[in-house]
């Protein structure tokens, strides 16, 4: 960060983000990409390039484009969104199509596109079984619809499921993945599809000030990841399964082990709220965070290590028995 050659990347002269840019899209198999302050700028773009004002975009009623990204689809893209609940964030082609709006009625808005979320955060960081994907994608375009991927853990999916990571990316017609989590990074995200797409994208992210100057000093961290962080999520996902599992033998916990496939897991509490439990923890120097009254959400990452784990177990135990 402090050595690289640095340019414009307003201008499109920063050697780094540019670099960064055509890796990525090569990586994913796509014709482009632009790189983004943040994964949640990444499907407010998304929902943008892929609709229209007025129309609606079908997602996943647990999906983060949903949930937590401050209704930035309807604010900012003027897009509605129809919530599908699903068993655990994979959605069915049958699902899709009984989402879709007549097109011959007028009171109801017209469906330009679906968004798929792989890894799915409040689904425990499941991922979508390929050959799911790929019949959901089908689908979605057989109707006329565009496909946006929340990929922000993708690389986790790939890894875990021993696909590569284009062949994920395939299943949308444009993609976001995360630099900032299992990556490592401090910041950023890329935004990836056709050349036209992208373009429609800088547009998008210039009107949402996410342009940004020297952003190279981020960007060159983004290659670093690329080339040497990918591979070692197996470690991450191999740690989320232990601590689980560890989890799941305390009294007072319930934690389901078929949905950590990844580096998150969920647990929940039975008689301690969430609240109370994350800030026990925190006095011991544990982190996590509460996401329901009596849920919490520990993801592993780069740092963590197998010793960690145990100590983590150790602390949950004592807060849980205190």
């Amino acid at each position: 960060m402090a050595t690289v050659p640095l340019g414009d990347d307003v201008f499109g002269d920063d050697p780094m983000v540019n670099q960064l840019e055509e890796v990525a899209a090569a990586r994913l198999g796509k014709e482009a990409a632009v790189f983004l302050p943040s994964g949640t700028m990444g499907n407010v773009v998304g929902v943008a390039v892929n609709t229209h004002a007025g129309e609606e975009l079908i997602a996943d009623a647990e999906a983060h484009v949903f949930l937590y990204e401050g209704a930035g689809a309807a604010t900012l893209a003027g897009v509605q969104i129809r919530p599908v609940k699903t068993e655990a964030g994979v959605m069915t082609p049958a699902q899709i199509e009984a989402a879709l709006r007549p097109r011959n009625d007028f009171h109801q808005p017209l469906t330009a596109a679906v968004s798929f979320e792989d890894t799915h955060n409040r689904h425990g960081g499941v991922i979508w079984p390929l050959e799911d994907l790929r019949a959901a994608a089908e689908v979605a375009r057989a109707h006329g619809l565009r496909v946006h991927l929340d990929g922000a853990r993708i690389f986790n999916a790939a890894v875990a499921s021993g696909v590569d990571v284009a062949d994920i990316a395939a299943c949308g017609d444009t993609v976001t993945f995360c630099l900032s989590k299992g990556l490592a990074c401090p910041a950023g995200s890329v935004f990836c599809g056709s050349a036209e797409s992208v373009d429609q994208a800088r547009r998008w992210r210039k009107r949402l000030g996410g342009a940004m100057r020297q952003a190279g000093v981020i960007a060159a961290t983004g290659l670093i990841a690329l080339d040497t962080m990918v591979d070692r999520l197996a470690e991450d996902h191999s740690n989320a399964r232990t601590l689980a599992e560890g989890l799941a033998e305390l009294p007072g916990v319930r934690c389901d082990l078929s949905r950590v496939q990844t580096n998150l897991v969920f647990f929940d509490l039975d008689g301690m709220t969430g609240a109370d439990f994350e800030e026990e923890c925190r006095k011991r120097g544990l982190l996590g965070g509460a996401t329901d009254a009596h849920r919490v959400r520990f993801v592993t990452h780069y740092g963590i290590r197998a010793d960690d784990i145990q100590s983590t177990l150790k602390i949950c135990e004592e807060v849980l028995s205190a």
